[in-house]
Formats: structure tokens, sequence, C-alpha cells
């Protein structure tokens, strides 16, 4: 979908300069317990299929529109697994334009829809195993790759 008229007109008011952008993302799995990682047409890193939550959208909302839009597949986010920003959520677009997200990574089930690789948003996607992530673009800790749910409790800092 690209950017939309909100986020737009925001650009021309701040141009390139840092600005903070709520977002969600997800660990989406296959059958084999495998997540799926995109890769847009003109990066190299992989990363979680994401996006910028809308005006007038929940967060869930959110991740079941841009996981559409991105992959072909209905999902269901089924739980938070936690919120993350700071400086290692900040990313530079090729365009200039500075984000730090603020992202919320839901957990979500694949309900329905077939895998589309090389669409509008990604080049690339595919599955990898946990023990085999992909460089990727925004860092998140470690911990949101394992299926072992006692090591997805932690505290913040």
């Amino acid at each position: 979908m690209g950017m939309s008229d909100y986020y737009k007109n925001l650009r021309e008011k701040m141009g390139s300069e840092l600005i903070l952008l709520p977002s969600v993302a997800g660990v989406i799995r296959n059958d084999q317990g495998e997540i799926l990682f995109g890769r847009k047409h003109n990066q190299e890193h992989w990363g979680l299929i994401a996006g910028a939550i809308e005006i007038g959208e929940t967060p869930a909302q959110a991740m079941v529109r841009e996981a559409l839009e991105e992959t072909g597949l209905d999902v269901e986010p089924e739980r938070i697994i936690g919120v993350y920003g700071g400086e290692e959520q900040r990313f530079t677009y090729g365009n200039g334009h500075q984000v730090e997200y603020l992202t919320i990574v839901f957990e979500c089930k694949i309900k329905a829809g077939q895998l589309i690789s090389d669409n509008e948003e990604m080049k690339d996607l595919k599955f990898f195993p946990e023990d085999q992530i992909p460089p990727i673009a925004i860092k998140y800790p470690d911990y949101i790759f394992s299926s072992r749910q006692d090591e997805k409790a932690h505290f913040i800092k």
C-alpha cells in the first residue's frame, strides 16, 4: 500500500527528521515452526512482517492488514510477545527518512491465504528455522524467536 496520507503529511512537515512511529511486527510461523521473514525490494537485510499503525486502527488490525498486504496471508494475532523502542529500533530509509519505531510484536497464527513473494511490498518472503535467523534490519531480543514459552518470560529494563 505504501505510505498513508497521514504519514505523507507528517513527512511534508518534518522532512527527513527523526520521527517516532507506532508500529507492529509479527512472528508468523508455518506448520514446521519456521518464522516468516521478508525482504523489501531495495534492501539487503530481512525483517519481520511489519508496518505502521494507521489512524483509527488497533494494533491487532494493523498486524492483520500488514500481513495480508506484504504476504498474501490472513493471520490471527494470538498474543503480544513484547513492546520495543529506543535506539535499537531506529532505521534510515534509502530516501533519508529517519524513524524510531515503537513496535508491538505479536505472535501470529496463519488462518488462510497463499504466500505471495515478489509483490508490491516485498521482493522475497521465506520461512527460516528459529536457529537460522537471517541478518535483520531492525534488532529484537533473541528470545522473541524462540518457540519455548519459558524463554519468553522476561523483565523490561
